[in-house]
């Protein structure tokens, strides 16, 4: 059974490391080991699988600290922004990162970073570096496992990912929710104070942007809806790119999703169940988004719609950036437009959902979720 105590000492062992820089991290690891206990239902590949990447965080951020104790400079880093990307999941968030860490103005959380930021990136070595494909290696592995997953979500090891591990790494995102079945963990972490994970959150962007420009950053998780207030404290320059996609299609893609990454750690999946709570999540989650903007103002947001975003990609973003102040250069246009070109939709497969799976029907998301779909006139799909 997986333990708080017994992860880090796990994780102190593997680093030859001993300080944390604070304890601000147990509390969240703590209730999350106890609620995988009490509700996870893992199997014993479950526990393996989450043991691993529970330690990973702990080792990463025992590797952080070690860094900046050597180099305390690091600490003095400015870190710009971020462009935030928000919006429900599954409407075109990805495809829009993507677009945007094409710009060569604009820094991203890669992939092999994320997994393993020490040693810091390094601008000379950034394309080569022997992280890369040890981080290809690990999506090879995970599409073979698990083969559904290719379609569903894509990576690649230099592309940009969600900065959930930087949030992980103080065991305090809803990110967990996706890999097992946590509730009393969600319930506490949608309403706790989210100050030292973007804290945390910061400081490792300073630490990966030290020797690896540039310093504007683009950010990316849906899950930065739940606690936008912390995240503009933190980041008091942020602008974000508001993705929208007609709530029916997206709770059915959503829930498809986290069944099936559910199931490679637990026997047990409940459709109804896992329904009803995500309905629920992320109507807050839009809520918490909503009142943020009205608090702001419109001049930090750009809106970004699906089928727009599919239909014409390049000119998509170009209005967005002009939305929120910024500017697109014709050589990031041109990579954009690569980009595009050589990743169509569905270029991986079809990713197949319906809401009845889980226990929805389409009227019912979309009476609920009509407070959104009124005030950013999103239309029903017709597909």
């Amino acid at each position: 059974m997986l333990s708080a105590d017994g992860l880090v000492r796990a994780a102190v062992d593997e680093a030859g490391l001993d300080d944390f820089g604070g304890a601000s991290f147990a509390e969240g690891l703590g209730r999350l080991t106890e609620s995988l206990a009490a509700e996870g239902e893992l199997t014993e590949l479950g526990e393996d699988i989450l043991g691993l990447r529970l330690r990973m965080l702990l080792v990463n951020r025992l590797r952080i600290e070690d860094t900046y104790r050597a180099h305390p400079a690091i600490a003095e880093e400015r870190v710009e922004g971020p462009v935030v990307i928000i919006g429900l999941p599954r409407t075109g968030t990805t495809a829009l990162s993507h677009l945007v860490s094409a710009d060569p103005g604009i820094r991203s959380v890669r992939l092999w970073e994320s997994s393993s930021p020490v040693p810091p990136p390094d601008k000379e070595t950034e394309d080569t570096d022997p992280r890369i494909d040890e981080a290809a290696r690990g999506l090879e592995a995970m599409y073979e496992a698990f083969p559904r997953m290719k379609s569903m979500v894509f990576q690649t090891a230099t592309g940009a990912t969600e900065c959930q591990d930087l949030l992980g790494m103080e065991f305090r995102t809803a990110h967990f929710d996706g890999m097992a079945h946590v509730p009393r963990y969600t319930d506490w972490v949608v309403d706790c104070d989210m100050a030292t994970a973007y804290e945390y959150h910061r400081r490792t962007l300073r630490l990966l942007q030290w020797h690896c420009p540039p310093r504007l950053w683009h950010l990316k998780t849906p899950v930065h809806m739940l606690a936008i207030d912390d995240l503009f404290d933190t980041y008091p320059e942020a602008r974000f790119l508001w993705t929208h996609r007609d709530p029916a299609e997206v709770l059915a893609s959503v829930c498809s999703l986290i069944a099936y990454t559910r199931s490679w750690v637990s026997d047990h999946v409940d459709g109804d169940e896992l329904g009803a709570e995500q309905v629920e999540l992320w109507a807050e989650a839009l809520r918490r988004a909503l009142a943020f903007r009205r608090s702001v103002g419109e001049d930090r947001f750009a809106d970004v719609y699906f089928d727009r975003l599919n239909s014409d990609p390049v000119a998509t973003v170009a209005a967005a950036y002009r939305d929120v102040g910024l500017v697109l250069s014709d050589d990031a246009a041109s990579r954009m437009t690569h980009w595009a070109d050589i990743h169509p939709r569905g270029e991986h497969g079809v990713h197949e959902y319906s809401l009845e799976e889980f226990g929805l029907d389409a009227a019912q998301v979309r009476d609920r979720y009509r407070f959104y779909t009124d005030e950013f006139g999103v239309k029903p799909s017709s597909g």
